[in-house]
């Protein structure tokens, strides 16, 4: 039987073992959910339609973005990072298993836990105060999907970063770039559809909106039917990238690690 299962159990039970902390997280994503969402409700208020959306669903992207921060990690990095700066990344090395697939099922069931415990109660909280676009099972399903997809260029994102390390012997530069990116361009601070001309259309071919943008217009029913395919396909090819992108770093980062004397 494969290892990785476990490994995601495991994890899994760590992120789920202090349910207070998470609720205590969750209350903090509520909050901040209210106060923008009234801040979007003054903006589409002086600016009706912008970018396609209604006030409604700028408050559902709203309290969509505050449930996804913790599945993708937006503030955060991978643990790998703090492990190579140590230099117990040797140990995980040394193991009979593939350093990138032993993280990513780590990885997955942390944002598994977290959005089972930080995505909902923000969600739950903005439909008893607020009305909120409803997706129907057609665009549920391809949210869950979009979710999924998202995890995995969250990954590969905060994977190439962790794997940095190795040459840069500190990622806290690298990872505060990597946050303004991710925040800017997922469409976490401000939907990407307000975003004006070319910037608009820069923001959302770059990987960060596979993030929180993506999956919010397939919730709020802005891409069907053939859009709805190649917005999957769009997260899909980025996930590809960046898992191919880590797998070749990962080689080199072996490689210069036995260099340096193993």
């Amino acid at each position: 039987m494969s290892v990785f299962p476990w490994v995601a159990w495991y994890a899994w039970r760590r992120h789920t073992a202090y349910p207070l902390s998470a609720a205590a997280e969750a209350l903090t994503n509520t909050v901040f959910g209210f106060i923008r969402a009234y801040v979007l409700l003054a903006l589409w208020s002086a600016k009706p339609g912008l970018g396609g959306y209604d006030a409604t669903d700028a408050v559902t992207f709203c309290f969509l973005t505050q449930a996804l921060i913790g599945p993708m990690q937006v503030f955060g990095g991978l643990e790998l990072s703090a492990r190579v700066r140590s230099g117990d990344v040797a140990i995980d090395l040394y193991r009979p298993v593939d350093l990138q697939t032993w993280w990513l099922a780590d990885d997955l069931a942390r944002a598994l836990a977290a959005t089972l415990l930080r995505g909902v109660p923000p969600m739950l909280a903005g439909a008893l105060f607020f009305t909120l676009t409803l997706p129907g099972p057609t665009a549920l399903a391809g949210f869950a999907a979009a979710v999924l997809l998202a995890m995995l260029v969250s990954f590969g994102i905060r994977y190439l970063v962790a794997l940095a390390v190795f040459w840069l012997h500190d990622d806290r530069g690298l990872s505060a770039v990597s946050l303004v990116m991710s925040l800017f361009f997922s469409g976490m601070i401000l939907p990407l559809v307000a975003f004006p001309g070319w910037l608009g259309t820069l923001a959302q071919t770059l990987p960060w909106s596979a993030l929180i943008q993506v999956p919010a217009d397939i919730f709020l029913g802005k891409s069907t039917g053939s859009e709805l395919l190649s917005a999957l396909a769009f997260q899909a090819t980025w996930a590809v990238v960046l898992l191919a992108a880590g797998r070749a770093l990962t080689l080199a980062a072996r490689r210069r690690l036995v260099i340096q004397g193993g």
